[in-house]
């Protein structure tokens, strides 16, 4: 059961803060799958697990703990209603078989900077808040960052009711079965004027940091990127007995527009990614009649962001012509460049010395969603590997250390 339906704004007595590595081995099993990833889609019983953990860290901290219309989970300190708050966190959720930090290291650093600012004796004079945003990657329902879109605005309360997972379920329908009532699902600007910054950590998902002998580096923006759906509607037949010449193979328009994406963007020194696929009927011995492929794009603005997507539209629509093959394109989401906040931005970075790394990603983020409304900034966690939405994803104990560390110093200038 939701604890919003039940003890929504309960605290008890804050008894020992649990140690950084104590809250990750708690966290870490949660959700694991056969590959070494993580499998914690919204709203299922692995991302409730989660959403239970976050609630015992709250009220053992004797923060006060609520859940919002819209499911995003909240632990306050001070008064939870009144204005100009300080709001760190980030998410608890994963994309297929993702890596244990993307998400939970923003929201377990989080948990470890408040107790560290507790140990510290730092007198808060604004309200402080965590937050576990829902749905930040939308690995069950297509669309990312729900939580936060959902709150700012961005995502209608109809679109909310719109959205549907690989089995039909809506998304209100799996809230409803999670134990939480969709029925305030929508906009809340009350909350977010109570917002007065928001700061979130998070591992780097590249190599940048990497690269560099810097454990830490602050985020200068976010790149524009967005999701479209590719439908490439052929015609189904025996794949032993129909001649080459007199097939409509919307696979093979697929294939040709996968690596049309793979040069168009390699051109313009931009992204793009097929990661998705769905093939109707899905027989080995069957030439599809539908292939319906998900292309992923991110650039350093949004005239290359565009101009390589209609790129990508042209090749597949050229290549379709001549397959006998109709091409259809929707565009699921868009989210425009992010400049995070300039005069936060800079106070971090004068904080956290001269020489750290201010780096931009193609990542995105519920703080990008957020930067349209409220002050918001990000720190980045050195990763060794590289690597992110994949097992591999990997940060060394003491680079965590040194977010904590990192995040409660901003965060001591800013309570």
């Amino acid at each position: 059961m939701d604890p919003a339906s039940s003890a929504a704004g309960a605290t008890a007595p804050p008894g020992p803060r649990p140690s950084f590595q104590q809250m990750w081995k708690e966290l870490l099993p949660l959700g694991r799958a056969g590959s070494g990833g993580y499998r914690r889609f919204a709203w299922t019983g692995p991302d409730q697990e989660c959403r239970q953990w976050f609630r015992d860290q709250a009220v053992s901290r004797g923060l006060a703990y609520e859940v919002d219309g819209n499911g995003n989970q909240w632990a306050w300190s001070g008064d939870k209603n009144a204005a100009d708050a300080v709001v760190t966190g980030s998410h608890l959720d994963s994309v297929p078989d993702g890596g244990a930090f993307d998400g939970p290291l923003g929201v377990l650093a989080a948990f470890a900077a408040y107790d560290e600012l507790r140990s510290r004796g730092t007198a808060f004079t604004r309200p402080f808040a965590i937050v576990n945003f829902c749905d930040e990657e939308g690995a069950r329902f297509g669309l990312a960052c729900v939580g936060s879109r959902l709150m700012t605005g961005s995502l209608t309360a109809e679109g909310a009711h719109a959205l549907r997972d690989a089995e039909g379920i809506t998304l209100p329908r799996a809230m409803e079965a999670a134990g939480h009532d969709p029925a305030a699902l929508g906009p809340d600007p009350e909350r977010l004027a109570r917002i007065g910054a928001f700061v979130e950590l998070h591992i780097e998902q590249g190599r940048a940091l990497a690269e560099t002998d810097h454990p830490i580096a602050v985020a200068s923006a976010i790149w524009p990127h967005g999701r479209w759906r590719f439908d490439f509607h052929g015609e189904a037949n025996h794949a032993g007995t129909t001649r080459l010449e007199d097939r409509r193979d919307p696979m093979l328009t697929y294939a040709n527009t996968v690596l049309a994406a793979r040069k168009k963007a390699r051109l313009a020194g931009a992204l793009a990614t097929f990661g998705k696929v769905a093939v109707e009927p899905n027989g080995v011995n069957a030439v599809p009649s539908l292939v319906r492929g998900w292309l992923d794009s991110r650039a350093p603005d949004e005239e290359t962001l565009a101009s390589v997507v209609a790129e990508i539209e042209r090749a597949a629509g050229e290549r379709g012509g001549r397959d006998g093959v109709d091409v259809r394109v929707t565009r699921e989401s868009a989210t425009p460049l992010v400049e995070f906040d300039h005069a936060l931005r800079d106070r971090m970075a004068a904080l956290l010395g001269e020489t750290i790394p201010v780096l931009p990603t193609g990542a995105g983020h519920d703080a990008g969603i957020l930067s349209a409304s409220v002050p918001t900034a990000m720190l980045y966690v050195r990763n060794p590997t590289g690597v992110s939405h994949a097992p591999a994803e990997s940060a060394e104990e003491d680079d965590c250390a040194a977010g904590v560390t990192a995040l409660a110093d901003v965060l001591e200038g800013l309570v």
